[in-house]
């Protein structure tokens, strides 16, 4: 099944007139953008494209979509070093632009699997050097491999996407100090308002159609089709036009985080993606096969110098939709000829998953100018975080999943329980001023695998923008003591705001824990959203249980008398048996 889209992906690589792809005096040390000082980072002009100066290489991933007539789509970031317009006004005023437009020296090189299946070798036989991830590409010195092609590509047109940009600018705010690459180069990160001049350029080119194997039109389906929680596989190339014969279309396997804007413009992802990735195709699972349902718009995000660990992708159904529009305007008759192309998105029936019933459980608690998440475990009874509702009374509760309301509906909480600052478990009880019937209560679970399949449903990252988000991966570990599970740890992306939010067996549906904190290393100020902790709910059980048949509040206070064992292992401590010997 993956064949498809490994077949499809290709790396795109941009630059003036050089002897070859690589000149024999081209720079071999991977970094990111022109001016960049640090490998891996990513410049203010051109948000993702990987170069190796300023006159290019520049590279990205991109999408063969239809092999009989040699269309190739890609993200049109690495473009921008080559405009002979004004930047400015290029990105913000234009409806299209085409080659003309761009320096008359362009060379645009495609490379692909010629075989149709991925063949991983290092070419020369060296071996790879590799310094503070600063990579030497072996291809550059022995040639490209026999399995990997390469051609002359022809730039038709750039196009932009104006419902994601719309979209786009309405869930990222300049307040929240949103970022497109590391925090760490202050001068070259990608900010918010440089990334909405150019994140929603789409470029079309076109490759001799004698080059590719005859596979045809790739199949695209709507992203309106698309629910939260569902599979997703994203096919790029990491690093780009860099070791080709390691990294050309990776594959990385997640699911719809969210979803934003009219009928999807906007997915988000927690698919695993890199730098040189933007570009690549976004899949969905139907039936035994793959559907290109978007394109990777940046693989990285930070909110605050916080890393989200998701990825921002366009459907491409806008895309193609935003290319018929601007084709009238175009003269060129191979242009015209892409409008079959624009067709080719089919509408298709997508399979059910548990998330999106049990994501109805999940409400946003806003204090003041916070927010946080919350399960509704029955119509009038929310759990959460104690640090969530601490510092104030003012609370306001929104339920999103409502079935007699398609929007959120607000009420006020009232605390009714809250752990003391001294226990371990951050736990609070919240009682809704009305009722919500209609809303699936979760079961509790019993069971907890190490190793299985869970899901976080929270408000992490984005708040009441666009509602609960899903995040994907295992439970890594289960610490007991005495043989009860205390402490439950995942891989799932989890952000500022996800507190309080629901982790939950993605097999069976079952809520096993109250997400409470990811990791941050306080000597360095890094927080990592893959490491993160919940309470188990086989602590909050026995006690839920005894208040919903008495409304006795009394129960609660065993969370406040757990064991020095309990609360080490919250504070991630170890008493030592012994005392281990100095390696110095």
């Amino acid at each position: 099944m993956l064949h498809i889209a490994e077949q499809s992906g290709c790396v795109i690589t941009v630059s003036r007139t050089f002897s070859g792809l690589y000149g024999p005096n081209t720079e071999n040390v991977v970094r990111r953008v022109a001016g960049s000082n640090h490998p891996g980072q990513a410049g203010a002009d051109t948000c993702g494209a990987l170069a190796l100066g300023d006159n290019g290489p520049w590279s990205c991933s991109g999408v063969i979509l239809d092999h009989s007539l040699g269309i190739v789509l890609c993200h049109g970031a690495i473009f921008s070093p080559f405009l002979s317009l004004p930047v400015d006004t290029a990105w913000s005023e234009r409806q299209l632009l085409q080659a003309e437009d761009f320096s008359l020296d362009l060379n645009i090189q495609v490379q692909y699997v010629g075989s149709g299946k991925v063949s991983r070798n290092s070419g020369s036989g060296k071996s790879m050097e590799a310094t503070n991830l600063q990579l030497i590409p072996l291809s550059n010195q022995s040639g490209v491999p026999s399995d990997i092609q390469q051609c002359q590509a022809r730039l038709l047109l750039l196009v932009p996407c104006l419902e994601f940009h719309n979209t786009f600018s309405m869930l990222f705010h300049q307040a929240d100090n949103w970022q497109f690459c590391s925090p760490d180069e202050e001068q070259e990160s990608v900010t918010l308002q440089t990334a909405l001049a150019h994140l929603h350029w789409f470029a079309v080119l076109q490759i001799p159609v004698s080059c590719i194997p005859g596979m045809g039109i790739l199949t695209c389906m709507q992203a309106s089709e698309l629910q939260k929680g569902k599979i997703l596989f994203t096919c790029g190339s990491p690093f780009g036009s860099f070791y080709p014969d390691i990294f050309i279309n990776s594959v990385s396997k997640g699911v719809v985080s969210n979803l934003a804007g009219k009928d999807n413009a906007v997915i988000l992802t927690d698919s695993r993606c890199l730098p040189g990735t933007e570009g690549g195709g976004v899949f969905a699972v139907q039936g035994d096969s793959l559907k290109l349902v978007g394109l990777i718009v940046a693989p990285l995000c930070w909110k605050a110098g916080e890393w989200v660990g998701l990825t921002l992708v366009c459907s491409v159904k806008h895309i193609l939709e935003s290319l018929e529009q601007v084709l009238a305007l175009c003269r060129d008759n191979v242009c015209l000829s892409l409008l079959p192309v624009t067709q080719q998105i089919v509408s298709t029936t997508v399979s059910p998953t548990p998330e999106p019933c049990l994501i109805a459980a999940v409400v946003l608690i806003e204090c003041d100018r916070s927010w946080g998440s919350g399960v509704l475990l029955n119509p009038r009874l929310v759990v959460t975080c104690r640090h969530v509702v601490a510092q104030t009374s003012n609370i306001r509760v929104y339920i999103h999943g409502n079935k007699r309301c398609p929007k959120a509906e607000k009420c006020r909480g009232r605390v009714v329980f809250m752990t003391q600052l001294a226990s371990p478990y951050d736990i609070a009880i919240l009682e809704l001023e009305e009722s919500f019937y209609g809303i699936l209560e979760p079961v509790l679970g019993s069971r907890f695998c190490t190793g299985e399949d869970v899901s976080v449903l929270s408000f992490g990252a984005f708040g009441k923008s666009c509602g609960p988000s899903v995040t994907s991966g295992i439970l890594s570990a289960v610490v007991t003591v005495d043989n009860v599970p205390v402490m439950l740890q995942t891989t799932c992306a989890v952000h500022g705001g996800s507190s309080g939010g629901a982790l939950i067996s993605t097999h069976t549906g079952e809520l096993l824990g109250i997400i409470a904190s990811n990791t941050r290393d306080s000597s360095i100020g890094a927080t990592y959203p893959h490491l993160n902790f919940s309470v188990p709910i086989n602590v909050l059980e026995p006690a839920l249980q005894q208040y919903l048949q008495s409304q006795d509040l009394q129960a609660f206070q065993q969370l406040n008398q757990a064991s020095a064992a309990v609360a080490s292992a919250w504070r991630l401590q170890s008493k030592l048996t012994q005392v281990l010997p100095s390696k110095l």
